[in-house]
């Protein structure tokens, strides 16, 4: 094994938090820095076009390409979990759809048992991380790292769907990160002048000079070592030689909802009975270790559309070659969105006090769930919803570190988890079928006209709902004796360690997670810095006046 040099902060994963702290803890020139990525630099035209994001989705160039057990509540299916395997981590696969959550989701989490993360604690970081290109007011920030534009594109898809929504009973908001979450509007999205807006990209491109940060990429950590009860450094493997580095102040945790308690319980920190199960020396018992994960699921509605406006033209060879050159040549046009423009963010019923369904809408369609092809023009929403009570686990399969851990989300295990997710299927219908839509409306290619009993509409949700790919939870933040980390995202009983990460979430936000990441990441790094806190923010949020009583 090879000798270990000494850093004052060894940071393990380079990506949606890792390459936030990395940047910040390195800011100070006294501070030596080492971020260890188990994958390789992400300096590829797949991930820094925003529409080429489907690339890199099936490809283990860039993935971890984790799979759950088989899903009880959804005859037993396995669900992809494609996660980043490269500098950005998922920041480098994802839609770049900048949602931050609702505002009472981070008041939970401070009754939860993480104060010091209610909204108006959090709204200063979400400022600081962001420049955003058009808006100026008291939600957003215009001089940080991470760049965020709304989505702008003329195909009156994005119109139609937002007006039907309106139709239907909804409101219409003009910033669903801002003053007003609930209703139907613009999406942002974090792409920088066309380009990809990673935390790789906006973080760590502009520091590849800083002499006191080392970034390690095809470096997989395999252990923390702990003395005694203080973390001391990280095991890594690369180019199949072991190694070790050295951590003289701390060791930080970036690997994500799956990788970060796996490479706990590798290193011996979590329930006694599956380490010894699993042949792995018992250093510190935390029996939360893995548990609490969760994640947004979600399910489709396809709609063929009469009208050649869609993305099924783009997909032409010729076009996507145009479209290529353009992006390549300028960084403009069709390959420079995510495309995932508009959206939504409503309440499932009344008595619901903020939204918990959320609408992706993308102007593509696919043929059935099973043969995923384009064949048509159409258009589609992602449903799904935000607060799940079902909760799952990540457990180790063997003391291999190369063996991917056994994931279970357990999704739908609960009678309201089904509630909520019957209500995306009747409300994306009840959408889809406004008049603001009946120039663009085909027949229904998802679920399908013959989907109309409650047992046929259960069954197709048990048939394709997939996961949002929004894991988290497994390594809560809390003060009880299944907490993790506690609020300064320290692991328990262990000195000098701490979990950065969606895995410190105690529940999940309403919403896309990985701006929340990185907003976690900002302020970890504050506190590991010794920073005052920014001060609170009472901006107001809306709460809809008839909550208790009506569901729109």
């Amino acid at each position: 094994m090879a000798a270990g040099r000494a850093f004052d902060f060894v940071v393990v994963g380079g990506g949606s938090a890792g390459a936030v702290m990395a940047a910040r803890l390195s800011a100070d020139p006294s501070h030596r820095v080492l971020l260890l990525e188990a994958g390789p630099a992400d300096d590829s035209w797949t991930i820094r076009m925003p529409a080429a994001m489907t690339i890199n989705i099936p490809r283990a160039t860039y993935n971890w390409q984790f799979w759950t057990e088989p899903e009880p509540a959804l005859n037993g299916r396995r669900l992809y979990q494609p996660r980043g395997r490269v500098l950005g981590g998922s920041s480098s696969l994802n839609g770049m759809i900048y949602i931050r959550g609702h505002a009472l989701d981070y008041d939970r989490w401070a009754m939860e048992g993480a104060p010091g993360w209610s909204y108006a604690e959090v709204l200063p970081y979400f400022r600081r991380l962001e420049s955003h290109a058009s808006r100026r007011d008291a939600y957003h920030g215009g001089t940080g790292p991470l760049r965020v534009v709304e989505g702008r594109s003329a195909n009156p898809l994005y119109e139609a769907f937002i007006a039907a929504g309106v139709q239907a009973g909804y409101p219409r908001t003009p910033d669903v990160n801002g003053f007003q979450q609930e209703g139907f509007g613009r999406f942002d999205m974090n792409i920088d002048r066309g380009v990809r807006g990673s935390s790789s990209y906006a973080y760590l491109r502009p520091l590849r000079e800083r002499a006191n940060l080392t970034v390690m990429t095809t470096a997989q950590a395999t252990r923390i070592l702990v003395e005694g009860h203080r973390a001391v450094g990280a095991e890594y493997l690369r180019n199949g030689v072991r190694a070790i580095a050295r951590a003289e102040r701390e060791v930080i945790v970036c690997g994500g909802a799956f990788s970060s308690p796996h490479l706990l319980l590798l290193s011996g920190i979590g329930p006694v009975d599956e380490l010894r199960s699993a042949g792995v020396a018992v250093v510190h018992d935390l029996p939360g270790v893995g548990l609490n994960l969760h994640d947004h699921v979600e399910i489709h509605i396809d709609q063929a559309c009469p009208r050649p406006i869609t993305l099924y033209g783009a997909l032409k060879p010729w076009n996507r070659t145009r479209i290529g050159l353009q992006w390549l040549l300028s960084h403009t046009g069709a390959g420079a969105t995510n495309h995932y423009e508009a959206g939504a963010f409503v309440r499932s019923a009344a008595g619901v006090r903020h939204p918990d369904i959320q609408f992706h809408f993308v102007p593509i369609c696919y043929s059935s769930h099973h043969d995923r092809r384009v064949v048509e023009h159409g258009y589609r929403v992602h449903v799904g919803q935000m607060r799940p009570t079902s909760r799952g686990s990540v457990i180790l399969a063997s003391s291999d570190p190369l063996a991917h851990p056994r994931i279970r989300i357990n999704c739908l295990a609960t009678e309201q988890d089904w509630r909520t997710t019957r209500a995306c299927l009747e409300i994306g219908r009840d959408v889809f079928a406004q008049r603001a839509l009946d120039p663009f409306r085909g027949p229904e290619r998802q679920p399908g006209p013959e989907v109309r009993t409650a047992e046929q509409k259960d069954a197709y949700i048990r048939a394709t709902a997939v996961s949002a790919c929004h894991p988290c939870g497994s390594c809560r933040m809390g003060a009880d004796a299944d907490a993790v980390t506690d609020p300064q995202a320290r692991v328990r009983g262990i000195d000098a360690l701490r979990v950065v990460d969606a895995s410190i979430m105690p529940s999940v936000v309403s919403g896309n997670t990985n701006v929340p990441v990185m907003m976690i990441a900002e302020k970890c790094a504050a506190m590991i810095l010794g920073e005052a806190p920014l001060p609170p923010d009472n901006a107001p949020v809306y709460e809809a006046p008839d909550w208790r009583t009506r569901q729109r």
